[in-house]
């Protein structure tokens, strides 16, 4: 038995990573090699049709919270699947979701704005209590993110396959934070026809895939005054490139994907207690249901 840590990172991250795994699994084999011998496989976008290539692959740890890069391979084995559950990475997301939201209740952009005039000018400022924040989405992260907020005042709402009504959420909330994983059902969700059902004026935050958001529809909406600024931290291509409009919209903040960054050391307690798990045959955390998506 062998774990084989499959991965695309740059040589300095997989060297940091298999360090980490190494002293969390001390009895385990970990090499970046696929071996006979190899029956699980720890991921970190490995190349299409990699796990394909493990014979005896018996479990699949994913090393990232989502798994739609994973799943959309199409020679993926029938391995189980799970994804990383880090409290690290949820206290990560909730900080960010709370830090971009607090920019956009106490105006920020606006105020910068006012400072590249030079112009010196208080704006009205309502309280934390009287604004919402919606979130698409509503797991481990979103749920972290909302108790941070309510700390602070804020009201929140969420919505999932299983909880909350979109409608309710998208006429309410000041605030729209999409954490959704990205699936076929949710692929391009932060579209048109969403925009003109959100409460005129709101704010779009997405901290979770790229391909969760119609670029051309967001600008329109921004343009025509239906939504007031946009948070993006994911994007179809990364890194965005350097002439894309997004760059230089003065209603659109663009952070390089840093909202919530794994750190091998945290993770890898993770993995190394869900492989203790799997090897126990015990249930693994973070199970992947493939038909859901996530």
């Amino acid at each position: 038995m062998a774990i084989t840590f499959l991965n695309r990172l740059s040589s300095a991250a997989e060297t940091r990573w298999l360090e980490a795994l190494r002293a969390a699994l001390p009895g385990e084999a970990i090499t970046p090699d696929p071996t006979p011998e190899t029956d699980i496989a720890v991921v970190a976008n490995p190349a299409p049709g990699a796990l394909a290539a493990l014979p005896n692959l018996a479990f699949v740890q994913s090393a990232w919270a989502g798994v739609d890069g994973l799943l959309n391979d199409p020679d993926l084995p029938a391995a189980p699947i799970a994804r990383l559950i880090d409290p690290g990475l949820a206290a990560q997301m909730a900080q960010a979701v709370a830090a971009h939201v607090l920019a956009l209740h106490r105006q920020a952009p606006a105020y910068a704005a006012q400072q590249r005039r030079g112009l010196w000018r208080q704006l009205p400022q309502a309280p934390a209590s009287a604004r919402r924040v919606g979130f698409l989405g509503y797991g481990e992260m979103a749920s972290a993110a909302a108790n941070l907020l309510e700390s602070i005042g804020f009201q929140t709402y969420g919505w999932s396959r299983r909880l909350g009504d979109l409608e309710t959420l998208l006429a309410t909330s000041d605030y729209v934070v999409n954490l959704l994983p990205l699936t076929d059902r949710t692929r391009g969700i932060l579209c048109s026809a969403v925009f003109a059902r959100m409460k005129r004026g709101a704010a779009v935050i997405n901290l979770a895939r790229g391909g969760h958001l119609v670029e051309e529809d967001l600008i329109a909406a921004l343009d025509a005054g239906a939504l007031s600024h946009a948070v993006l931290d994911v994007f179809d291509a990364e890194p965005l490139p350097r002439n894309h409009p997004f760059w230089s919209h003065p209603q659109i903040t663009v952070t390089p994907h840093v909202a919530a960054v794994t750190d091998p050391a945290s993770a890898s307690a993770f993995i190394a207690a869900n492989i203790a798990r799997f090897r126990a045959g015990q249930p693994v955390e973070g199970l992947v249901n493939r038909k859901a998506g996530y």
